[in-house]
């Protein structure tokens, strides 16, 4: 039988044919910096020759420990005309957390900034692989400067290293949300299928201008970021999100995409400085991350039309995709999986279900990952028979389209019923005073389990948590979907991509009280 062919797909040529081909278009913008792509593909060439220079090899692991800023973005395409691979972490962890992470990356090289370093002096001592620590923005004896290096670098154009399509580009690690972290491994391939995929799902051109406000450490980011850099687009790149300086920077700039969490668009939508005008230059708004509510997904159509999206995906690379054009007829859904991806939905015995009926989801496509890395068992039990087990529930429609119902952890057994978290947020988001909403499970002794509902609510209103549950449990579908109690709080225990982490509110009130 002959060998399957390797293409040498390099995600790093995509930057190197940009200053090529379209030397003057602006590709980068960071606050006030403003860089065309060949003025960004030189940062980029030094970034690369410097870490040429200090021995950085093909498959080399380098973590990264930054908050958005310019450097991140150079160290992405750097590390990838290297052959290297990225592993961004979160600014969130506590210095226990990165070394867990840092050892299981098996990194070389952490690059970071001073207020990070003060966090990883504490465990420095224990990390065995790391050659070298780099600081963005201070020079000491004891650690590596990188605008020294950068500054001492040549700008000249690295010869990008030709690699198997297969050769993992970055280890993009879990937020966590199910247990400790695991580190999901993508190729160049998968890489350069985002690129392709959503420019086409989007209705991206070369003219578009992104912007990105949200961790670029978030897998979500390389959902614009890829195509953005195939076109040859303008990718804005926010060091925060801000709502109101959100709204500004896309009237400004004329920004035409977006991809966003559901907590941001509903802080954008209860800006003080929302209007339509402002946002009238967007022909994207795609919601990801999280299922977004009924309420808002109506309001945004209905202020923005035809611009809506929602992506349902997940990290490890199998998802679907809403279309604007069918926001109206299936606003429940979240889509249909893209070309060359299929989809599934099961019982427990790994058998098909009928239309309608709920199952867990699972998929297969050219962006899966390559495994959890050094995860074998972990990754056999998510990965079976080419089909990845996405661990969420849904049911599909009779014309194909995937509604989602729940986590499959999230699910609530009460009396024997099984309760959707999902059904009461959509009754309890409708109430005036609510802004989000999370429903979890607790331990009951009579029901087995019992509904909490946690709401954050609207500025400079308050209501009574009493008289909010008894709103709702007037509200909702079935008895069996009445919550036991709400909870008022300030905000959610968030991922860095903004997700609402219920692990961590099921940990901290065990009893459903404050």
């Amino acid at each position: 039988m002959p060998q399957k062919p390797s293409h040498p797909i390099n995600i790093g040529m995509l930057l190197r044919r940009n200053s090529e081909y379209r030397p003057n278009h602006i590709g980068i913008v960071v606050e006030d910096t403003r860089l065309t792509y060949h003025e960004f593909n030189t940062n980029v060439n030094r970034v690369a020759n410097m870490l040429d220079k200090l021995g950085v090899e093909r498959g080399e692991k380098i973590a990264i420990v930054l908050p958005n800023c310019l450097e991140l973005l150079e160290l992405y395409w750097a590390i990838a005309k290297l052959g290297a691979v990225a592993v961004p972490l979160s600014t969130l962890l506590m210095s226990r957390g990165y070394k867990s992470l840092i050892d299981d990356s098996d990194a070389k090289i952490v690059i970071t900034s001073s207020v990070y370093m003060s966090i990883l002096e504490e465990i420095k001592s224990e990390l065995n692989n790391v050659k070298e620590f780099i600081l963005i923005d201070t020079s000491s004896k004891e650690y590596l400067n990188y605008q020294t290096l950068k500054s001492d670098a040549s700008d000249k154009e690295p010869e990008v290293v030709e690699i198997d399509e297969n050769d993992p580009y970055n280890i993009i690690y879990s937020s966590g949300t199910t247990g400790l972290p695991k580190g999901i491994v993508l190729s160049h391939y998968v890489r350069s299928f985002y690129a392709t995929l959503f420019a086409s799902s989007f209705r991206m051109t070369p003219e578009s201008v992104v912007i990105h406000s949200g961790s670029i450490v978030f897998n979500g980011a390389f959902v614009t970021m890829m195509p953005a850099m195939l076109l040859g687009a303008t990718f804005i790149l926010k060091l925060k999100f801000d709502a109101q300086e959100f709204i500004e920077t896309v009237r400004r700039e004329k920004v035409t995409h977006v991809i966003m969490v559901p907590s941001q668009l509903i802080a954008i939508l209860n800006a003080p400085n929302f209007s339509v005008e402002a946002l009238e230059s967007l022909e994207t708004i795609c919601s990801v991350g999280a299922p977004l509510l009924m309420d808002v997904k109506k309001k945004l159509n209905q202020l923005l039309p035809n611009r809506f999206y929602e992506l349902y995906g997940l990290t490890e690379g199998f998802l679907t995709i809403l279309d604007r054009t069918h926001i109206v007829s299936k606003l429940q859904s979240v889509g249909i999986p893209p070309p060359f991806f299929k989809m599934r939905i099961v019982n427990d015995n790994y058998e098909d279900v009928p239309v309608g009926e709920i199952g867990e989801i699972i998929g297969k496509g050219p962006t899966l990952m390559t495994e959890y890395y050094k995860r074998p068992e972990l990754t056999a039990e998510a990965m079976r028979e080419g089909w990845l087990h996405s661990g969420d529930l849904g049911y599909i429609d009779e014309d194909g389209f995937l509604y989602l119902v729940d986590r499959k952890k999230d699910m609530i057994i009460s009396g024997g019923v099984n309760v959707y978290p999902k059904d009461i947020e959509e009754v309890v988001a409708q109430h005036p005073s609510v802004r989000e909403v999370a429903v979890f499970g607790v331990p009951d002794e009579k029901w087995g389990e019992a509904s909490i509902a946690a709401v954050v609510l609207r500025d400079s209103i308050s209501i009574n948590p009493e008289e909010l549950m008894k709103w709702v449990n007037e509200r909702v579908g079935a008895k069996f979907q009445r919550v036991q109690r709400v909870l008022i709080l300030d905000d959610f225990p968030r991922s860095i991509s903004g997700k609402i982490l219920k692990r961590e509110l099921r940990e901290t009130f065990p009893n459903g009280t404050q």
